[in-house]
């Protein structure tokens, strides 16, 4: 699967977003060594700390079908900047994995590249 196509599930997965209070949609799309995909968006919720990022929901899908082994992450928005991973997200995704390639785009189809390690060089770990 190129780049192009797994951000193309992203984007197409942060149209399903429900978010009522910020209006900003996020989809991601998680890629597994086998070729698997499974993608998610962002769920708000008025207690704030409910809300369910996108990248979250996607690797939640992939672990609640017996997958781990993720190689990469497409994630979308229409914004300006490039829509990076929050740190709870990338927490969450080093739990799985220790360095894999989280693609980050924004509006136009533009998009960066960056090894997990360089987002979150100091995980917590036991």
């Amino acid at each position: 699967m190129t780049d192009r196509e797994l951000l193309n599930i992203a984007r197409q997965a942060s149209e399903n977003a429900y978010v009522p209070y910020s209006k900003f949609k996020v989809g991601a799309a998680v890629e597994c060594e086998d070729g698997t995909v499974f993608y998610g968006c962002n769920v708000e919720n008025a207690a704030l700390g409910s809300t369910i990022c996108a990248e979250r929901g996607a690797i939640c899908k992939a672990v609640s079908e017996g997958h781990r082994d993720f190689v990469r992450i497409a994630i979308w928005a229409d914004s300006e900047n490039y829509c990076m991973p929050c740190g709870a997200c990338r927490q969450f995704m080093s739990e799985f994995v220790k360095d894999m390639e989280v693609l980050c785009a924004k509006a136009g189809g533009r998009y960066v590249s960056y090894p997990l390690s360089k987002l979150m060089p100091y995980t917590f770990n036991y």
